[in-house]
């Protein structure tokens, strides 16, 4: 219970200094004009929020490691600190979120104005990352390698775990990208889903790495102050990148990685929608199968008004959650 009271405390601390730094950094990103581009093919009510603030990562990734940092110092002094190993997640996110920030820049005031950093270089530098992070996690923390719902007990899968990882750190991170496109709805997918891990952890005893997911959750509120609809900052690539692959590696952490087919399913469609949506106009040359892509671009070319597609997008995502929580410990 006390790990648990903390746990929620530190959410609460994480969720006030980030709404209280939260005005500040608006100042500084409007100052320096680091504002977002629309497409021109996204839905038309889109083009008011030409030139709102983005890089809002930093809102959320800059709370979240001053507490941690904070919790592991005081071992200096001889108490207990946080533990360690919720550092490799916390350089995770810093790595992505540095990848996430050239590419806004590329995209606002680089060379590259309006399309970023070139794919292929962006998923290179993904890829590397994420297999260092995959042979941190197996050889240097020794972590749960896989925990099928049922069964409880870890499964070793040898070499194999190491692409296995670096897949889903990469797929993780691009799909929550993929789900940054209205206000509010990758801040609510994602705060629930680090909810469900953390309460995941918890309950296997990583009180550690509970406390920094639910940091991670209050911090996500704390941005969400700023960015529900009409949102006045977004994310950009430098959170949903950094917060993709720190769920990935949150999940990998557990060892119940695959019930994030579950607790992320929002995030897995949008991505699915892209993959899907892709495929289907090279077959047939030029059809489309989603009047547009990623999928809430769908439902709003549909007629459901942005609101409508952030709550009930929220809502699904909410129920999977409980339901993967439920059946980690079956």
């Amino acid at each position: 219970m006390k790990s648990t009271a903390l746990a929620l405390s530190l959410a609460g601390l994480s969720f006030m200094m980030t709404v209280i730094w939260g005005g500040p950094l608006l100042r500084i990103l409007r100052h320096f004009k680091i504002g977002k581009l629309i497409r021109l093919d996204e839905p038309g009510h889109h083009q008011v929020k030409m030139g709102t603030p983005t890089m809002g990562g930093v809102m959320i990734i800059l709370p979240v490691a001053m507490i941690t940092f904070l919790l592991n110092a005081v071992s200096i002094i001889g108490l207990k600190p946080t533990g360690r190993s919720v550092m490799v997640p916390l350089i995770v996110m810093f790595g992505y979120a540095l990848l996430g920030m050239i590419d806004d820049w590329e995209g606002i005031r680089g060379k590259r104005r309006g399309d970023g950093m070139r794919a292929r270089t962006k998923f290179a530098a993904q890829v590397i990352l994420a297999l260092g992070t995959a042979v941190v996690l197996k050889y240097m923390l020794h972590v749960p390698e896989i925990i099928i719902p049922g069964v409880n007990i870890p499964i070793s899968l040898g070499y194999w775990y190491i692409p296995i990882a670096a897949f889903i750190i990469v797929s993780e991170s691009n799909a929550v990208n993929f789900t940054d496109g209205l206000d509010g709805l990758a801040g609510l997918i994602v705060a629930t889903a680090f909810a469900a891990y953390g309460g995941i952890a918890m309950l296997q005893g990583q009180v550690f790495l509970a406390q920094f997911s639910f940091i991670l959750v209050g911090a996500l509120f704390g941005f969400l102050w700023f960015n529900v609809h009409p949102a006045a900052l977004f994310m950009g690539d430098t959170g949903s990148l950094s917060l993709g692959a720190t769920l990935a590696v949150v999940a990998l952490m557990t060892g119940q990685w695959p019930l994030l087919l579950i607790i992320g399913i929002i995030p897995l469609s949008e991505a699915l929608s892209v993959v899907i949506q892709v495929g289907y106009f090279k077959l047939t040359k030029g059809k489309r199968l989603f009047r547009m892509a990623p999928i809430h671009l769908h439902f709003e070319l549909l007629g459901w008004s942005e609101t409508q597609v952030v709550q009930r997008f929220w809502l699904i995502g909410l129920l999977a959650a409980m339901f993967g929580v439920a059946l980690a410990f079956v």
